[in-house]
């Protein structure tokens, strides 16, 4: 639940399903200037493009170190919901479905090709033959059988489980209002998977997943060797007390990736190339991981070439990065930031109350002051590349209606919680120290008293804000994984949440029924209309859609950037 991406098109010429654009841009000196210190939107410049065209060849495989923002939640993919996580496991690990550098479109990966039936209820997939996991053992349609049987037996917990990978595909814990009234009813799509031969397997739905194949690039579907999931303990799972869940597995993670896991010590974890690797290789031997969780830390590591690269540029490095001529590249927007309003608390649950504090927040403010020029502001939960149009309700920068609404309401300055991380920098919150408190600075402009809850990101803040532990305003985002609406809707509102405390039944039925609609009108139709429901109820605020950048040191000519860090490093270019 934890990623990032900048579309050139015109988003309102894209659809669900529509192919995505190319997806990645090199800012050169020259364009980052112009973007950043003037304003304006670049067009890449001369120097090297990065991209994903594949490593330039060289004698020898060389070392490269990546600097990170935080330390991997565990190394079992299956269990994860954050970047630093996926960034690591979708080197060890592959799923069926991958992700096509230059187009973003699902592509071959451990499936060679994939076919469905009329009904749109049977999947079937052939697989590549001839792999190995890195352990030496066979992978074959067992092995995929065993990876899906396991997902769809992860247990329901109070704490972050919507946001883990399979749930949040096939919805297998999730119950909806029952048509007529009666109840609830399961919202489960997975029904069963079986091998049909060595290399042939077939997954069955309960009901249509149109947008299935796109949701299989996910890097949670990364298959895992069976023999080191049972000989890790793979099926025991501890939840610690901050919500954060792990297993045997996470230590010793074995897939069919371009890299094995050879070791991780303190914040830092290596990976060293897989010489039988069915793409071939590349230029890079051994990746190292080092977190760094300081922007400014980065930025030094960087200027004394200690790292290779580091992600999550912010505003303030990036002007540094310009002035010392590095390489930054700008992936394309793909998360959304919002501000939660948590309708336990006394005063939130009132409307007038979240609407006051809508129209308190100045939206392009924030976008001006503390995002990479290209960040738009957000005025719903789906990212416009999307296609789904904007609600007509917008709470629009209002302070004189804010302050009208928080007298009707009734509320006097009673203090109003805001919970908001420490030492960490995310894809949709680059600053969230000082976002926070411009925020605070906004709202108490017009009459709230704020209480501040500030939480280290390391000491489970996104477990404890997803659980519904803080019962007032909190800072939180999502990054899309896949291209399709439901991904962000479905993890965010599909189930009864606990980070909002909203439980809107009919919205819950809108998106049950949505995500099993065919590309077309009438599903755009529907998420627009789940959009306004969203829009009027104000469960959070939406606030920005995050521009998110790479830097790296002048050894890297290619980087293969993609705003679902679809990032391997066997396709990443060096200087021989």
């Amino acid at each position: 639940m934890d990623r990032s991406t900048g579309l050139g098109e015109d988003p309102s010429t894209m659809g669900p399903g529509a192919p995505a654009p190319s997806r990645r841009s090199f800012l050169g000196l020259g364009a980052v200037v112009a973007a950043t210190l003037a304003g304006c939107s670049a067009a890449p410049t001369g120097s090297p493009p990065a991209s994903a065209t594949g490593p330039v060849a060289g004698p020898k495989l060389q070392s490269f170190v990546f600097g990170t923002p935080a330390v991997p939640r565990t190394l079992d993919p299956a269990l994860a919901a954050d970047a630093d996580t996926f960034r690591i496991t979708r080197q060890i690990f592959e799923g069926l479905v991958g992700v096509d550098p230059d187009t973003g479109s699902p592509t071959p990966a451990l499936a060679t090709g994939w076919s469905v039936s009329g009904n749109g209820l049977a999947y079937t997939f052939t697989l590549r033959e001839g792999i190995r996991f890195h352990d030496g053992t066979d992978f074959d349609a067992a092995a995929v059988v065993a990876n899906f049987t396991r997902w769809a037996s992860l247990p329901a917990t109070d704490s972050g489980w919507a946001a883990l990978t399979f749930e949040s595909v096939f919805h297998q814990h999730q119950r909806v209002p029952a048509e007529d009234g009666s109840g609830t009813v399961p919202a489960g799509h997975f029904r069963s998977i079986r091998a049909t031969g060595p290399h042939t397997v077939v997954l069955t739905l309960r009901r249509p997943l149109p947008t299935l194949i796109e949701a299989l690039t996910m890097p949670g579907f990364g298959i895992a060797s069976p023999a080191a999931l049972g000989e890790t303990g793979a099926d025991t799972l501890n939840v610690d007390k901050h919500g954060r869940v792990a297993s045997g597995f996470g230590e010793r993670p074995v897939g069919t990736g371009p890299f094995a896991f050879a070791g991780r010590d303190g914040d830092t974890v290596t990976l060293k190339a897989h010489a039988g690797h069915w793409r071939g290789g590349g230029q890079i031997g051994t990746a190292t991981f080092r977190a760094l969780r300081d922007p400014d830390s980065r930025l030094r590591a960087l200027r004394r070439k200690d790292i290779d690269g580091y992600d999550l540029v912010t505003v303030d490095g990036l002007r540094d990065l310009v002035r010392g001529g590095q390489q930054v590249v700008q992936r394309d927007p793909f998360s959304i930031l919002y501000l939660g309003m948590h309708q336990s608390n006394e005063f939130l649950a009132l409307d007038e109350v979240r609407r006051a504090a809508a129209h308190a927040v100045n939206r392009q403010s924030l976008v001006d002051a503390f995002f990479i020029s290209g960040t738009k502001e957000a005025r719903s939960f789906v990212p416009p590349s999307l296609g789904i149009p904007n609600p007509e309700t917008y709470r629009g920068y209002d302070p004189q209606q804010a302050r009208q609404l928080l007298a009707s309401a009734g509320y006097d300055g009673e203090p109003i919680p805001f919970a908001y991380p420490l030492n960490v920098t995310r894809a949709y919150l680059p600053l969230p120290e000082r976002i926070y408190a411009e925020i605070s600075r906004q709202l108490t402009a017009v009459g709230f008293t704020i209480r501040p809850v500030p939480i280290p990101w390391d000491e489970g803040y996104l477990e404890q804000v997803r659980a519904g532990r803080h019962k007032g305003f909190h800072l939180m985002g999502f990054s899309g994984g896949y291209r399709d609406p439901d991904n962000f809707l479905g993890a965010l509102f599909g189930a009864p949440s606990a980070e909002f405390g909203y439980t809107d039944a009919e919205v819950r039925r809108r998106i049950f029924e949505a995500r099993t609609l065919p590309a077309g009108e009438q599903r755009t139709r529907a998420y627009q209309e789940i959009g306004e429901r969203l829009a009027t109820d104000l469960p959070a605020l939406p606030l920005a859609y995050p521009i998110s950048a790479l830097a790296l040191s002048d050894r890297v000519r290619n980087y293969p950037s993609s705003p679902v860090l679809d990032e391997t490093f066997d396709r990443v270019g060096l200087a021989t």
